[in-house]
């Protein structure tokens, strides 16, 4: 069921401004050295710190909203909950706060895939909070939070320039593996369910658009990160002295 738009738009706006509120609090923790003296490295550092913390609320929020409402497994245009209503709203003030925040900070050029995506996560979610369908959906795409964990905790340490500590090499199999089971796997489930529920209804074609393009965006990343963690002399070959933005 629809939640009234002002109070739809009253959960956007709380949650982007507690983004920002939590970027302004991380700012003050201590940076790496080798972080720290890079105003570029700097930012990227506080845009990961708020991603990071994002990544572990949502990821495990996914997870227990699927718990607790098994049925939005299936049903990902009408199961639904209020936790669940909640959690799509917190992510598009994410995505809002950090996209707002790559503009400003005058990083759009170094960091227009993120934007993109950004855009395309907000232009979906924003369906499901005004019309009250797929809410399970949007749910089901923020398993990708989980492996999300993961991967920020790789950046920050290539960010501070710790790529041959031990737990840099075994965070990159843990990540690979959740790479595989909370991004590609989630992502090929909605794709197929998109795919059978477009030609059963005229509806959904706007949803499945973002969809295939996020695909596409997910394999490219894929094979960036294949190939800058298992295959290091093909990733020399195209060495860019500020790749760690989007690396």
């Amino acid at each position: 069921m629809p939640v009234p738009a002002p109070l739809a738009l009253l959960l956007l706006l709380s949650t982007t401004l507690s983004f920002r509120a939590a970027l302004l609090l991380l700012r003050r923790l201590p940076m790496p050295a080798h972080v720290r003296g890079d105003p570029l490295r700097t930012w990227r550092w506080h845009n990961l710190l708020v991603s990071f913390a994002h990544s572990i609320v949502s990821g495990l929020w996914a997870l227990l909203c699927v718990w607790q409402t098994p049925e939005m497994l299936v049903e990902l245009e009408t199961a639904s909950s209020a936790s669940g209503y909640l959690l799509v709203c917190y992510s598009t003030g994410y995505f809002i706060h950090d996209a707002v925040d790559i503009v400003v900070s005058k990083q759009a050029q170094a960091s227009w895939e993120y934007l993109v995506h950004h855009v395309l996560a907000i232009a979906a979610f924003l369906s499901g909070i005004f019309k009250g369908s797929f809410v399970a959906g949007g749910v089901m795409t923020l398993f990708v939070e989980v492996s999300n964990i993961f991967l920020t905790m790789r950046m920050m340490m290539k960010l501070s320039n710790n790529e041959g500590c031990f737990f840099y090499r075994v965070n990159k199999y843990l990540n690979l593996v959740m790479y595989f089971l909370f991004r590609l796997a989630p992502q090929a489930y909605l794709t197929n369910f998109f795919l059978r529920y477009l030609g059963q209804r005229t509806e959904g074609a706007f949803l499945l658009a973002i969809l295939l393009l996020v695909d596409v965006m997910i394999l490219i990343y894929f094979s960036r990160l294949l190939r800058s963690d298992f295959c290091p002399e093909r990733a020399s070959l195209h060495h860019n002295k500020d790749k760690f933005l989007t690396e």
